[in-house]
């Protein structure tokens, strides 16, 4: 299985500032990394920018949020055939910020990961809690609610989503989780992932995120059970983003 690494632009950059970004990074990218994918997700206003720019690169992507339902009176939303014509191959959802700032429900995480599916686009599932929860030890309850909702129906098919480990309390603060707390994270999801799907190995990429950078990623990919990083605020500058990306080629 490869690693996966993902850039969530967030609310950042403009066409301009997408079409400049994409080509410096694409001269860092020239070749195929061996085991590792890379994925952009731009915000909705770039994606056709960076849909263009794309085409025929080995970079993947990706979307920072999509809606379930294909198409209806859904002001400001978007829809997976949207995303498909622009050849996007991955959505972003459950973010902690759609979360709790937009008021996601897991059950409405769960039919965007159905629909995501459905689509033929591959879904990465976001979990993770808030400093109040883990300081409550309540860390792996939340994270086991979450991974189960957001699944739910999937069964032996959870090989087709992608799962980000985000700690709230880690993300945009600068602290991220210590090697040791996101180990110990990722192993519960690989083995709640097999006692769900049934099988020893269902093929799901486990992926940290929360204040990922070139500097704490070199320590963090070492952990058997990361698989790869959601990148934030560090993915947003090309160079700094391809350097967490080479991280994984000396785990």
């Amino acid at each position: 299985m490869s690693y996966l690494v993902a850039a969530n632009w967030k609310m950042n950059k403009t066409n301009a500032q997408t079409v400049e970004y994409l080509q410096i990074f694409k001269k860092l990218y020239r070749e195929p990394l061996p085991n590792v994918e890379v994925m952009v997700a731009p915000p909705f206003t770039s994606l056709s920018t960076a849909s263009i720019q794309l085409r025929d690169s080995l970079i993947k992507l990706g979307a920072q949020n999509m809606h379930f339902e294909e198409k209806g009176a859904f002001t400001g939303e978007i829809s997976p055939y949207m995303l498909k014509e622009l050849n996007v191959e991955y959505v972003i959802l459950g973010h902690s910020e759609r979360r709790h700032i937009f008021g996601e429900k897991d059950e409405v995480i769960n039919k965007k990961v159905l629909s995501a599916i459905k689509h033929g686009i591959r879904p990465i599932l976001c979990v993770g809690e808030t400093l109040e929860e883990r300081e409550l030890g309540k860390t792996l309850n939340v994270i086991e609610r979450q991974v189960r909702s957001g699944i739910a129906g999937l069964d032996k098919d959870v090989f087709l989503v992608d799962i980000a480990y985000e700690p709230v309390w880690a993300i945009g603060t600068g602290i991220n989780a210590t090697p040791d707390q996101a180990q110990e994270v990722h192993q519960f999801i690989r083995e709640l992932l097999k006692s769900i799907s049934k099988e020893s190995d269902n093929g799901c990429r486990i992926l940290y995120g929360g204040s990922v950078n070139e500097n704490n990623a070199k320590e963090l990919i070492k952990e058997k059970d990361v698989e790869g990083f959601l990148v934030g605020t560090a993915s947003i500058d090309p160079e700094r983003f391809y350097k967490i990306i080479t991280h994984c080629l000396e785990a």
